[in-house]
């Protein structure tokens, strides 16, 4: 499961600097994971060049988009009401066309154009690139539907065009779809098998926002350490490349060392990890550089070894908390956050009770947790019986819940005292006399603003907490500036 893009976020309009000769409007709204917000800029940029500006007016749009998520029953509801909407809006606006990118799409895409007759067009994560022969389609009449899943799609080559929102941090992908079959999950049927992206094509991209005065990239992926460039294709099939290519290949580590030697001002984050792919060699690199952050986002889903083999996931409770100990020593002052889900097919007592304890062992930072949500299409949607109550599953979860929030007011209140780097991001919410920005280990700190400005990094002293949010008095510029 991919971390969640912040609630405040989802289903927020991306617009961008309108281009004086584009002549259509584009509305475009997100939902889910960081890898499709950082689609829907990929999809921006080619319409841009198809003459669309983007809006955040529904009623003015003459192509309305919304990218999706399947990862849970209650996102795919939530984007069901929005083409209701849109759909209304139609009604009014005849000329007004509405297409569905991203998972639903490669999901229901017979749903949605045939049986409901609710969109004109679906589009899967792979197909962008056609989204103008397909509008071509749409315009002649036809229903249009690419979701064919591709071996070597990574949009390399495509420049996105980013949210103008602050200018100072970004989403950078490195590798599209995933290998891991994890019962519950359908990324690998929804985005397709494992291929990253060639490295220059990465450093290209990184180098166009340095250019820009962006100040902090997020390396992203599906299992963003598993990341492997041989000269192309999926990374299953890396056991036939040549020699030539086994010997040229280069991993996560490499690629991550080479983004924090090239720019040593450009703050570096990555998500999401899988505890099998996260090798010592990561953790080094991550310690070497100070311009990497001192967080790692690793999900666990559960604390039994018994569920953790009926999800497949490929490590066990004790290959995890051994992966914890390693951080710990190799990354002292790296936080380190968490996925869990409550109540999975035959979940016992003390299945939960052992994820409980492991949630004791690590006492993570922060967390994203959720109750099971059967989805159709996955392993475990097709063989498992959803036979956990809703109302254990909400106890579950509200324990996991609980116990988080104890262990987040433990890590919040080990920085108090503490001196730690801030990027200003933007003005904070509760007070537009302070600025809001996140540490190396993003936590979310607030101060006053003093003389500084968004953008820059700034050291910053913590008085006091609560279990989110460290607050304090900026005592001078980094070194980062």
């Amino acid at each position: 499961m991919e971390k969640i893009i912040e609630e405040s976020k989802q289903g927020e309009s991306l617009v961008l600097e309108n281009k004086p000769e584009n002549t259509k409007k584009l509305f475009i709204e997100s939902y889910g994971c960081a890898m499709n917000f950082s689609d829907s800029e990929v999809v921006a940029s080619i319409l841009s060049e198809g003459g669309y500006n983007t809006t955040s007016v529904l009623e003015e749009a003459d192509l309305v988009l919304v990218n999706t998520c399947s990862i849970r029953d209650k996102a795919e509801q939530t984007i069901r009401k929005r083409l209701e909407k849109y759909n209304a809006v139609k009604r009014i606006n005849p000329k007004m066309k509405v297409g569905v990118l991203g998972c639903m799409a490669e999901r229901l895409k017979s749903q949605f154009l045939e049986e409901e007759k609710i969109v004109d067009l679906v589009v899967g994560p792979d197909a962008y690139k056609d989204l103008p022969n397909l509008l071509s389609e749409v315009e002649e009449g036809r229903d249009a539907i690419n979701v064919i899943l591709s071996k070597e799609e990574t949009y390399g080559d495509i420049s996105p065009v980013r949210l103008m929102s602050n200018g100072i941090t970004a989403l950078v992908s490195i590798t599209r779809g995933c290998d891991n079959m994890c019962t519950f999950c359908v990324v690998p049927f929804t985005r397709g098998r494992e291929r990253s992206r060639e490295p220059q094509s990465i450093m290209k991209e990184i180098q166009d926002l340095w250019d820009k005065g962006f100040k902090e990239i997020t390396l992203l992926g599906q299992n963003v350490d598993s990341y492997l460039w041989y000269g192309g294709g999926l990374k299953k099939d890396f056991v036939n490349a040549s020699e030539m290519q086994k010997a040229t290949a280069v991993d996560f580590d490499q690629l991550l060392e080479m983004v924090a030697v090239g720019f040593p001002k450009m703050r570096i984050r990555f998500s999401t990890s899988n505890p099998q792919d996260m090798h010592e060699s990561i953790l080094h690199v991550i310690a070497k550089y100070p311009n990497i952050c001192k967080h790692i986002h690793l999900p666990v889903q559960s604390g039994s070894n018994r569920i953790l083999k009926e999800m497949n996931r490929l490590h066990t409770r004790e290959e995890y908390m051994t992966l914890i100990d390693k951080i710990r020593s190799i990354v002292p002052n790296a936080s380190i956050s968490q996925d869990m889900i409550a109540g999975f097919p035959t979940e016992t007592e003390q299945d939960h009770q052992d994820t409980m304890s492991l949630m004791e062992y690590v006492k993570y930072n922060f967390g994203y947790m959720y109750s099971y949500s059967e989805r159709p299409g996955t392993l475990a949607g097709r063989k498992m019986e959803d036979d956990v109550p809703e109302e254990t599953k909400a106890r579950r979860l509200q324990e996991i819940v609980d116990l988080q929030q104890k262990h987040a007011w433990f890590r919040s209140e080990e920085f108090v005292g503490q001196i730690v780097e801030v990027l200003v991001e933007k003005v904070s919410k509760k007070s537009t006399e302070e600025f809001s920005g996140r540490n190396s280990q993003s936590i979310t700190v607030v101060f006053p603003k003093e003389n500084y400005k968004i953008g820059d990094f700034v050291n910053v002293k913590i008085t006091s907490c609560t279990s989110g949010t460290l607050k304090g008095e900026a005592v001078g510029y980094s070194e980062m500036n």
